[in-house]
């Protein structure tokens, strides 16, 4: 591959050899269009990002993020009622939209006196989901999810 992963939280680890995946989507047609739609996906991501990158203000960017981050947690489960953990530094969700640390810090400050979101003890809490998902410029469409924030 031509990039890394780092995980910011205990996970499980397991390496499937590309033999057994092309072993089972042989056998089962089902998986195999699983995994393409997942790529679509992951392409639609990917091409959402590359236009934010270019063209969002870091204040956008970060409401953005955590809209994204949002909807993908809440169609598995992991979050609820705007809420969910987020176990990170700003120095990570700086990396992860390339700005300085200090900006993020500014960002996040503002939106915090905006009422827009609370970060306290690993938890983000979204006190205003229509004015995030507004300046973030969020279409959840994208994402491809069946629930949808509201």
């Amino acid at each position: 591959m031509d990039h890394s992963l780092c995980a910011l939280t205990p996970v499980t680890l397991a390496f499937v050899p590309h033999e057994a995946i092309r072993d089972l989507t042989t056998g089962y047609p089902g998986i195999a269009a699983t995994l393409w739609r997942d790529t679509l996906v992951d392409g639609a991501i990917f091409r959402e990002w590359m236009v934010g990158m270019g063209r969002r203000s870091a204040y956008q960017a970060v409401a953005h993020l955590f809209c994204e981050m949002y909807v993908k947690l809440e169609a598995v489960g992991l979050a609820e009622n705007h809420r969910y953990r987020l176990p990170v530094m700003q120095v990570d969700i700086a990396d992860a939209l390339g700005l300085s640390n200090v900006h993020v810090n500014r960002v996040l400050r503002q939106l915090r006196e905006e009422n827009l979101l609370a970060l306290r003890n690993g938890w983000l809490n979204i006190s205003n989901w229509p004015e995030l998902a507004k300046i973030g410029e969020f279409d959840p469409l994208y994402l491809h999810v069946d629930r949808l924030a509201a």
